[in-house]
């Protein structure tokens, strides 16, 4: 059986679909039904049944799926173990934020590109935390306070950030001095989330409470920057405002604890070269990144 009729197979059986699969694979639907056809046709079985919604598997479809995703990671293994150190085939699918991802880690995406020309790497960015399973993602790169989950991360670098406001919110509303005086301020926010703020050695919960809330960074600068409240924000987000003046650092004192990058990838897979070469890339990049705002200054 082909190899890539048997991938595209396994594609179809986790994304439930022709359509989403050929985006996963990025190849045109026409391809994926054709592979498909084939492989039927050599078994002799039908392996899906499509309707309007997508595809279910058969019963032998079950029965093959799970054999096909087995000699599809022993091929990715034998390719590994044959193919020069340095040099990487295939595809690598990755899920970045939008937050940070087109600034800070598309130019290290682009640099494994043209280091392994054989290589094909789709990248998604989205801030939305996507299920890497279901939708056939190699790996992802996450932010933040990594979340207890099944998934395997590999931290790659800090990601320190800071309580900051513009000069007209702080000159209407003051700024705070203590951590009880941030409850009575606006806050700009992703949601109802908790702020963890350091208190000495100490990490403490704060919940701050705002009418302006986004699931994207670069939005809450943009609510910061116009007044609309007090944000914690990412260095990498603020340091050319905080640098020109049009946001200051608040509660100094109390800086937000040091959050992470993070590669996770799904369990129970073998570590795959290509995700570990990216891996050693962002650690390269990212694994010593200076703090822009001192805390207590």
């Amino acid at each position: 059986m082909d190899i890539d009729e048997l991938r595209t197979f396994v594609e179809v059986a986790d994304a439930g679909g022709v359509s989403p699969a050929a985006r996963r694979l990025g190849v045109s639907k026409s391809i994926v039904s054709r592979r498909l056809g084939r492989l039927e046709a050599e078994l002799g079985v039908q392996l899906l049944a499509r309707n309007t919604r997508g595809a279910t598997l058969t019963e032998a479809g079950a029965t093959l799926r799970d054999h096909a995703a087995r000699a599809c990671a022993e091929i990715d293994l034998a390719r590994e173990a044959i193919l020069p150190t340095d040099d990487l085939r295939g595809r690598l699918r990755i899920s970045v934020p939008l937050s940070f991802g087109p600034t800070h880690f598309a130019p290290v995406l682009a640099q494994m590109a043209k280091r392994h020309p054989q290589l094909h790497i789709h990248t998604v960015y989205s801030d939305r935390f996507v299920d890497l399973i279901a939708e056939g993602f190699d790996c992802a790169i996450r932010l933040g306070y990594l979340q207890d989950s099944s998934l395997l991360a590999r931290r790659v670098g800090p990601i320190h950030g800071a309580l900051v406001a513009s000069p007209d919110y702080i000159e209407a509303h003051g700024a705070p001095e203590t951590l009880p005086d941030l409850l009575a301020h606006e806050a700009v926010m992703q949601g109802t989330e908790s702020w963890r703020l350091m208190d000495g050695e100490q990490v403490v919960s704060v919940h701050p409470r705002g009418r302006f809330k986004a699931d994207n960074g670069t939005a809450l600068v943009a609510a910061a920057l116009a007044g609309l409240g007090i944000a914690m924000l990412p260095d990498g987000l603020i340091h050319e405002h905080v640098a020109s003046g049009a946001l200051v650092p608040v509660l100094t004192r109390h800086a937000p604890a040091a959050a992470g990058i993070y590669v996770v990838r799904p369990p129970g897979q073998h570590l795959a070269r290509k995700v570990r070469v990216l891996t050693e890339l962002l650690i390269e990049c990212f694994e010593q990144v200076p703090r822009i705002v001192k805390p207590g200054t």
